[in-house]
């Protein structure tokens, strides 16, 4: 499974006001393995950062004077996610404001070009109603060492999130099954002729249910409907 893991850091809190994308980070995941495979950009907004955004991610003015603007490599950009299953926290925020971008470029939406999108705050709450479900939240309760994040950062954030998000679906692999020819049964009895060892039966424990109930709330999000497991279970 090919996924993308995407932050990113803005002007302001709207897009619809006029805010704008300064960096964007990602991290991929192939079969659930992090690759040295990143991409990280800062942008020039052509215009001026809130005071409030840079109290929380740095970024000044003066830092992106000599950015590349978004138009300047939006194609590099969706070369790089094209295909891929996008991991977001708070998916809503960071496709509003790329999708702002691309359409001022006539662009389609961010979405007609991914294979999906998985949000990890609804994940999270999903897994753990209730409770805090921020990052740094979720970094402690995974137990990921977040200590070197003093301050936001579109690539950082993508790299814990990432960490995040194999924890949060952890046990969730693909099982292989050791099933050589010569152990296999026929009708019963082993071809060697000895005797069938007793059958023992695993349980799953809460932390494997928990994980399992999340990856079945990931294929519900991508398939808009009931995994064929619930209604199976039903």
């Amino acid at each position: 499974m090919h996924q993308i893991v995407l932050d990113t850091e803005t002007t302001g809190l709207d897009w619809k006001n006029g805010d704008r994308i300064i960096e964007i980070g990602c991290v991929e995941l192939l079969a659930r393995r992090l690759t040295d495979n990143r991409f990280h950009r800062y942008l020039n907004p052509e215009r001026s950062i809130d005071a409030g955004a840079v109290e929380v991610h740095g970024i000044t003015d003066e830092m992106l004077r000599d950015a590349p603007r978004f138009a300047d490599i939006v194609d590099e950009f969706l070369d790089y996610v094209r295909g891929a299953e996008l991991i977001i926290h708070n998916a809503a925020f960071d496709l509003g404001f790329l999708n702002a971008e691309l359409s001022r470029l006539g662009r389609d939406p961010i979405e007609t070009v991914v294979s999906g999108v998985i949000d990890t705050l609804k994940l999270a709450k999903t897994i753990a109603p209730g409770k805090k479900a921020s990052l740094d939240a979720l970094c402690e309760r995974y137990g990921i060492d977040n200590r070197h994040r003093t301050l936001h950062g579109a690539l950082l954030d993508a790299e814990l999130l990432a960490e995040v998000y194999l924890a949060m679906t952890r046990g969730q692999e693909t099982l292989m099954l050791d099933a050589a020819p010569a152990a296999r049964t026929q009708g019963g009895a082993r071809r060697d002729g000895a005797p069938r060892p007793a059958l023992r039966v695993l349980r799953a424990s809460e932390e494997e249910l928990v994980a399992h109930e999340a990856v079945l709330a990931e294929i519900d999000q991508a398939s808009g409907g009931k995994t064929l497991w619930r209604t199976l279970t039903e």
